[in-house]
């Protein structure tokens, strides 16, 4: 399969697809922070580049309703990141699986397919995180563990605090290579 690993600076997702055979590639405006196939621009410059699935992390800062209290002093940003998930959703591509935490993407574009937590996928933290999915099935757990613990909500203020929060874990990338690789 041919992958798009779309807003993914941290090659976590394109390497578990990579892992399981796939050709992946990740694509942010960011440099990767793993070496890999990669991508440096903006995604709209490889969405009909032939696609069999795409994975995006659109950027969640102007979405989260953990800002919500931001939300009127920013609506333009607001309105063009939604338009951007908006494109992202309706991409030339059959298979799609949109992520973000709970966010006015379900007020204002529609709910999510599934809400999964990384505690079901071997990781013991709590961060909701949504999944828009098109032609894909939902994941299913693959390690439930114990010890759930809000540790990424806990993070104490740096420089790259917003990187560590937004990486993908890798047993839910496992579990998207595993699971939608038919």
């Amino acid at each position: 399969m041919r992958v798009l690993v779309a807003c993914e600076y941290s090659g976590t997702v394109r390497d578990a697809f990579i892992a399981a055979g796939h050709e992946a590639l990740s694509c942010d405006l960011l440099p990767t922070d793993n070496p890999g196939p990669h991508y440096q621009g903006d995604v709209r410059d490889v969405l009909s580049d032939g696609w069999d699935l795409m994975i995006a992390h659109p950027p969640c800062t102007h979405l989260a309703v953990s800002g919500a209290r931001w939300f009127k002093d920013k609506q333009t940003e607001q309105a063009e990141a939604l338009d951007f998930v908006r494109l992202l959703l309706d991409a030339p591509i059959e298979r799609i699986a949109l992520e973000n935490p709970i966010s006015v993407i379900s007020s204002r574009i529609r709910k999510p397919d599934q809400i999964i937590q990384p505690w079901q996928f071997g990781h013991g933290e709590t961060k909701a995180t949504c999944l828009w999915l098109k032609g894909l099935p939902k994941l299913t757990p693959t390690d439930i563990v114990d010890g759930r613990e809000a540790r990424v909500h806990k993070l104490p203020p740096s420089a790259d605090r917003w990187k560590i929060r937004s990486t993908t874990y890798p047993g839910i990338a496992a579990a998207m290579a595993q699971q939608w690789s038919d």
